[in-house]
């Protein structure tokens, strides 16, 4: 009879063990370590510090939080001629918006000629290297001509200008 409950004895005794084996090593919350670290002050300070940034990035998702930036849509489509050989090779068409400051939508608009004119000029300059050659819609294509179009905008509009948007962009070759 003993030679039958001494397997169920083991294992009762076993689990037992192991989770009291697990509760007793089981690691500190990050925020309790943190305090024992660096006193308790220091614990509670870093631990209102994580709720600020938390609730920071809660904002930035929250549809109901009140917006930092505006996206403001370039009225027309750029169409860049891409040349190759001395001929006509293909048409790039792109579609532009800009990522600012909320209430600069007036001033892109009053700015919208000259906008387009720089932006129309860094188009091409991309063009003239080749950016709209091949696989042109690789990111390592893409990145030098938003950062292109982006320092353009700031030097026409100033700091308020986050950044250049490429929302639409398609080569039709001829």
């Amino acid at each position: 009879m003993i030679a039958k409950l001494l397997p169920v004895i083991l294992l009762i005794v076993g689990t037992a063990g192991g989770i009291g084996a697990g509760i007793m090593l089981k690691p500190e919350p990050e925020e309790h370590a943190e305090a024992d670290m660096h006193g308790e002050e220091d614990g509670m300070h870093k631990e209102e510090m994580k709720e600020d940034d938390h609730e920071k990035e809660v904002a930035k998702h929250d549809p109901e939080a009140e917006p930092t930036v505006e996206y403001i849509k370039i009225q027309n489509q750029f169409v860049v001629p891409v040349v190759e050989h001395e001929e006509l090779a293909s048409l790039v068409v792109v579609s532009l918006s800009l990522e600012t400051d909320i209430g600069m939508n007036e001033m892109v608009h009053a700015y919208e000629p000259k906008l387009r004119d720089v932006f129309l000029q860094v188009l091409f300059d991309h063009a003239n290297m080749g950016g709209f050659r091949g696989a042109f819609t690789r990111s390592d294509m893409l990145d030098p001509l938003r950062t292109a179009l982006r320092e353009a905008a700031q030097r026409q509009l100033g700091g308020g200008v986050h950044d250049v948007l490429i929302v639409e962009i398609s080569r039709q070759d001829v």
